[in-house]
C-alpha cells in the first residue's frame, strides 16, 4: 500500500496510481526544466499530490501525511552516517581527486558506511526488520511492474538512442552506477526517507529525504544549481519509493539509469576507468550483500527465539 507510515495504514489504494502518475511526470518533466525550475516543478507535483489527501481525507490520513512522533536516536543516526558518507565522497572527489585507487577506497569506505550503517542500526540496535529498509521480497510482481515503467520512462527519456561512448567507457560506467544506486536506495529511501516519515508524516519526508539527496552531492563536488536539480530528482525519487515502499522499485533500473546517464553527459570519468574497475565496483556490491544477508540471518534467528520463547509454545 502505497504512502504508508509506521503508524497508519489508511491511505486508499488509489494512491499507488496517483503517486505513480506524479513520478512518470516528474521524470518526463526533466527533458523540459533544469535546475531551479525543475526543482520547483516537482515540489508542485508532491505539493498537488497530498494537498487533496490533507484537505479531504480522514483525520487518520492527515496524520499520515503530518504528525510528531520524533524519535531522536533515529535523527542523531541518520544525521552521523549522513556527515560520515559526505566526508569520505569529499575526500575523494575534492581532496584526493587525482589518485584513482584512494579515490575508490574513499569512496567506497562512504558507500559501505552508507549501507552497513543503517543495516547495522536498524536489525542490530533497534531490533527492526528488514522490511523497514525496504529491503523485501514481498509482492514482488506488482513491484517488478511498478519498477520496469519507472525505467522505461527513465530510459526513453535519457539514453534512448544516446550515442554510447567505447565499450569500456559505458559498461565501466554502468558498473559504478549499480554500486553507487545500492548505497542510494537504501540509504536515502529505505533509511533516511523511512525514518523522516516516521518522526514526521510522509509529506516532511518526501521533501526532507529530497533535499538531503541533493545537498550529499556536495560530497562529489557539485555547484549549487547541480544541488538544486538534484534536490527535485530526489522528490521524484521519493514519490517513486512510497509507490511500494520496496527499494527494488528504485534499483536495479531507475537511479542507475539515471546515474549512468549524468556521467556519460558530465564526462567527468571518460576514460578513467579500466576494465579492471568493475572488480572493485563487484566487490562492493558483493560486500552489501553480505551485510544484507548477514543481517536477515540474525533477523530470522531473532524471529526463531522470540517464536520459542512464546507463552503459547509447548514442547513435549
Amino acid at each position: 500500500m502505497p504512502l504508508v507510515t509506521e503508524t497508519d495504514a489508511s491511505l486508499d489504494r488509489k494512491l499507488l496510481w496517483a503517486s505513480s502518475g506524479a513520478v512518470i511526470l516528474g521524470l518526463l518533466l526533466m527533458s523540459v526544466f533544469g535546475g531551479l525550475a525543475y526543482a520547483g516543478a516537482a515540489a508542485l507535483l508532491a505539493i498537488v499530490l497530498f494537498t487533496p489527501i490533507y484537505l479531504t481525507g480522514s483525520s487518520s490520513q492527515r496524520a499520515a501525511l503530518f504528525h510528531r512522533l520524533i524519535d531522536r536516536r533515529d535523527l542523531a543516526a541518520m544525521g552521523a552516517i549522513y556527515l560520515l558518507v559526505i566526508a569520505f565522497y569529499r575526500i575523494a572527489f575534492v581532496v584526493i581527486n587525482n589518485n584513482d585507487l584512494l579515490l575508490f577506497l574513499s569512496f567506497a569506505v562512504g558507500l559501505l558506511i552508507g549501507v552497513a550503517g543503517p543495516i547495522v542500526y536498524t536489525v542490530w540496535m533497534r531490533k527492526r526488520s528488514l522490511a523497514s529498509l525496504g529491503l523485501s521480497m514481498t509482492n514482488l510482481p506488482r513491484v517488478a511492474v511498478v519498477a520496469l515503467i519507472f525505467a522505461a520512462v527513465q530510459f526513453a527519456i535519457t539514453l534512448w538512442g544516446y550515442a554510447l561512448p567505447r565499450q569500456q567507457d559505458w559498461i565501466t560506467l554502468l558498473g559504478m552506477a549499480l554500486m553507487v544506486g545500492v548505497f542510494e536506495s537504501i540509504f536515502f529511501r529505505g533509511f533516511i526517507q523511512g525514518r523522516l516519515q516516521a518522526s514526521f508524516g510522509t509529506a516532511p519526508a518526501v521533501f526532507g529525504s529530497a533535499i538531503l539527496y541533493g545537498a550529499y552531492h556536495v560530497g562529489y563536488g557539485m555547484g549549487l544549481e547541480e544541488i538544486v536539480f538534484l534536490s527535485g530528482l530526489g522528490i521524484v525519487y521519493a514519490l517513486a519509493y512510497l509507490t511500494m515502499e520496496n527499494v527494488l522499485v528504485m534499483w536495479p533500473l531507475l537511479t542507475p539509469l539515471g546515474s549512468l546517464f549524468a556521467q556519460l553527459e558530465s564526462g567527468t570519468l571518460a576514460g578513467r576507468l579500466p576494465w579492471a574497475a568493475l572488480l572493485g565496483f563487484a566487490d562492493v556490491i558483493a560486500v552489501m550483500a553480505t551485510i544484507i544477508w548477514l543481517a536477515h540471518r540474525h533477523e530470522r534467528k531473532r524471529h526463531a527465539v522470540t517464536v520459542t520463547q512464546s507463552p503459547l509454545v509447548t514442547t513435549r
